[in-house]
């Protein structure tokens, strides 16, 4: 592990798989498994410095996807998603200031871990999320806690996914409403983000880049929406985040 960041060879070797691994997801399976590239970078970076790197990075997918998707979203689910996030944000902004390395590390893998236990739950049917109509109060509960999770570790996309998935909205409108809603929270996480000294000047170098790397797997994921089977993208999604949340929650707790 190391607390800064060097442009060598290992570092790209990790970041450019998550960076793409992060636009794919992003831009075709409504970022559930784009988190995974923080994880990934923690295992190399300290956390504060892997989701320094990938806000900015986030930020350019989230406009390149806004053309492909604009206007096919569900419009209440959006609004109360966003504004549920808000007080999410803060939170996670708050909690930032007061841990050290270690507790996001552990923060980080736990997220990731409940996240594949989650859907392995769902898989087998142990645990289903019931068919319901628009609940403006769940939604709100879920922005909060996605706008949390998307503060400390760019995990926004289960808690979002568990309130959308649990309505009738066709594949394009769970995807197009994952793009704004997201869009918005990242917005609201870049003046947090530099207050609390989590931008760089070299995360800023490692953007430039990276930028390629982001906005083809942005227009991959966008081109995988309609090809790729969901089954097997996740599998290997959950099969990374199982590795690397465990990485991360042994390196946190030892």
């Amino acid at each position: 592990m190391t607390t800064g960041l060097e442009l060598n060879l290992m570092f790209f070797a990790v970041t450019v798989p998550a960076v793409l691994w992060a636009g794919i997801s992003k831009g075709g399976f409504g970022s559930g498994a784009s988190f995974a590239a923080t994880p990934l970078l923690a295992l190399i970076l300290d956390p504060g410095l892997a989701v320094g790197l990938m806000l900015p990075l986030l930020m350019v997918m989230d406009v390149s996807l806004l053309r492909p998707y604009w206007g096919k979203w569900d419009a209440r689910n959006a609004r109360v998603l966003i504004l549920g996030a808000v007080p999410g944000t803060a939170i996670g902004a708050a909690i930032y200031g007061a841990v050290d390395a270690d507790t996001f590390r552990v923060m980080i893998g736990v997220v990731a871990l409940g996240f594949v236990l989650f859907q392995g739950a769902r898989k087998i049917g142990l645990l289903r999320v019931k068919q319901h109509e628009f609940r403006p109060l769940a939604g709100a509960i879920w922005g909060m806690v996605g706008g949390f999770t998307s503060f400390i570790s760019h995990a926004g996309g289960p808690p979002v996914a568990m309130h959308l998935l649990s309505q009738k909205l066709d594949k394009l409108t769970y995807q197009a409403t994952s793009v704004i809603v997201f869009w918005i929270i990242n917005i609201l996480k870049f003046i947090p983000y530099a207050w609390l000294g989590i931008f760089t000047w070299e995360t800023a170098l490692a953007d430039i880049y990276l930028v390629p790397v982001a906005v083809i797997g942005t227009w991959a994921g966008v081109y995988a929406h309609r090809l790729v089977p969901e089954r097997v993208y996740f599998a290997i999604a959950y099969a990374m985040l199982v590795l690397a949340g465990g990485k991360l929650l042994f390196d946190g707790l030892t």
